[in-house]
């Protein structure tokens, strides 16, 4: 079936959620919704949309709280996940659940993420949702040479998921 003008594609998504480049970490995002201040002056939730391309990636990093990843359209997303105990897997976010893909995956705390669309792909979306809220302090970006020493099985993924 031929493209309609309707049919999303990146720059239409871009435009039509105001995306703008995640610093560091890469792809774009627009934070969706900030929930109530609570009482240390943390938002009490956040949830942003995110966007990344088949040129693009998502930079090893880690949070100190659980971070739910959401699958919405285009291709399946690679992520590599480094958890605390030393294991290491890859969780795929994407349109097909019942073959072993996610439409919802929650990456626990202190874990080390990064993600790209799956081999062949063009494009993801997807969103992202914390509680209690994301802030700047929270993010930790991934050192290649530290990661690598800690999982060195993965260490050309950790390479290719890393950025200055």
């Amino acid at each position: 079936m031929p493209p309609t003008p309707e049919d999303p594609t990146p720059e239409k998504l871009i435009a039509h959620y105001a995306l703008v480049p995640i610093p560091r970490e890469g792809g774009l995002y627009r934070r969706t919704w900030t929930g109530p201040a609570r009482p240390d002056g943390r938002p009490a939730g956040t949830a942003i949309v995110a966007l990344l391309t088949a040129d693009d990636y998502c930079a090893l990093h880690r949070l100190p709280t659980d971070e739910i990843w959401h699958f919405y359209l285009g291709d399946p997303l690679h992520l590599l996940l480094l958890a605390p105990d030393g294991t290491t897997r890859t969780a795929v976010l994407g349109p097909a659940p019942l073959s072993g893909q996610h439409v919802q995956l929650t990456v626990p705390a202190r874990t080390w993420m990064g993600a790209r669309v799956a081999p062949g792909g063009a494009w993801t979306l997807f969103g992202t949702t914390m509680a209690p809220g994301f802030t700047e302090a929270d993010y930790e970006h991934g050192d290649p040479a530290t990661l690598t020493a800690r999982y060195p099985s993965e260490a050309v993924r950790i390479t290719e998921l890393s950025r200055p």
